[in-house]
């Protein structure tokens, strides 16, 4: 996590803290989700919990929007600025060109992105290592198969979903390196991650090929990967949001990416004028993401899976396991 640097001569300190201290902005949090909306099950619902959870511990109210289309990201962040919220929350790496140009406009209003980074000194980016946890959950899927094949089914084809994937696959590779792993994008635009009937024909596909578990990382799209694995009596792997109960019994667990507790903290640190600027990087370690163990898998997840599970977030956590970053590098090593 960076710290933003102020360079404050020690003459003019108490007249620059004082400067400061005024110029916060009145804690009006509002949040701007992505396509496929606040109720997907997975990415904008984990933010959505956070929001609420804030709001039912502090009694705060917030707004917030669900864009159809591209164009109203941008037009919801200079709306929710203009009417004076902040901190403002956008959820998502495409409203990446719409915020750097509101956060310019608006330089006092405090903004906060999760899954991308823009250089602002008013903006919180918040970026996550998905790899990380994907590893594991591929872990487990190689050790739950039966058939020694399993799947991959990703929304939108882009880098950051492409990192899940190659986390996923040295995951399964690190416990069965003979285990085949099968991968489909859902599309190329931002309609790929409200498309659960795609989502269910390419986990069917998976299936007639022999895969008899498929994680997803498809957003809204992956309600129908989650359906059709459990309706071929397969198990499926749920992403962002803990989705085990979906289909209890039927989903294997899932790889939560803590985007609740990522919006949790904008609104409080926000509230206490602890807000900062820079990139927030989290991973196993900083608790950003894990695996879902609960009362609906539970008797799907062994000692022995467990116990490797266990053991390789350790390492990966001290550093004696390495996960490739497909976001540095495109080429995944396995």
């Amino acid at each position: 996590m960076t710290v933003t640097k102020f360079g404050l001569a020690l003459a003019g300190l108490a007249f620059s803290a004082t400067a400061v201290f005024a110029q916060q902005p009145a804690f009006k949090p509002a949040v701007v989700y992505d396509l496929g909306g606040k109720f997907d099950k997975s990415f904008n619902e984990g933010v959505h919990a956070g929001a609420e959870k804030y709001k039912k511990d502090t009694g705060t109210e917030y707004r917030d929007f669900e864009p159809q289309n591209d164009a109203q990201r941008e037009q919801a962040l200079r709306r929710f600025a203009r009417d004076g919220y902040s901190p403002i929350v956008a959820v998502g790496f495409s409203q990446e060109s719409a915020l750097k140009k509101v956060a310019e406009e608006f330089p006092k209003t405090q903004f906060a992105i999760i899954d991308a980074v823009v250089e602002k000194p008013n903006v919180q980016s918040i970026v996550f290592k998905e790899h990380e946890g994907s590893f594991l959950v591929g872990l487990l899927a190689a050790m739950a198969s039966k058939t020694d094949k399993v799947g991959f089914v990703g929304g939108m084809d882009i880098p950051l979903i492409r990192k899940f994937a190659c986390g996923y696959v040295q995951g399964v590779k690190h416990a069965e390196p003979n285990t085949e792993v099968f991968q489909n994008m859902t599309g190329t635009t931002g309609a790929a991650w409200n498309d659960p009937v795609k989502g269910g024909e390419l986990a069917k596909s998976q299936i007639d090929r022999g895969a008899d578990v498929i994680y997803h990382a498809a957003g809204g799209t992956g309600v129908g990967v989650l359906r059709a694995a459990a309706d071929a009596g397969k198990l499926g792997i749920g992403v962002d949001s803990n989705q085990n109960g979906m289909h209890p019994g039927k989903v294997l667990t899932s790889m939560v990416k803590r985007v609740d507790n990522a919006t949790y903290n904008v609104f409080d640190q926000a509230k206490k004028g602890t807000f900062k600027s820079g990139v927030s990087v989290l991973g196993l370690k900083e608790d950003g993401v894990a695996w879902a163990l609960d009362e609906h898998n539970k008797a799907l997840i062994t000692p022995e899976m467990k116990a490797a599970a266990d053991k390789a977030a350790e390492g990966i956590k001290s550093g004696a396991i390495k996960v490739h970053d497909y976001m540095s590098d495109s080429k995944c090593p396995v």
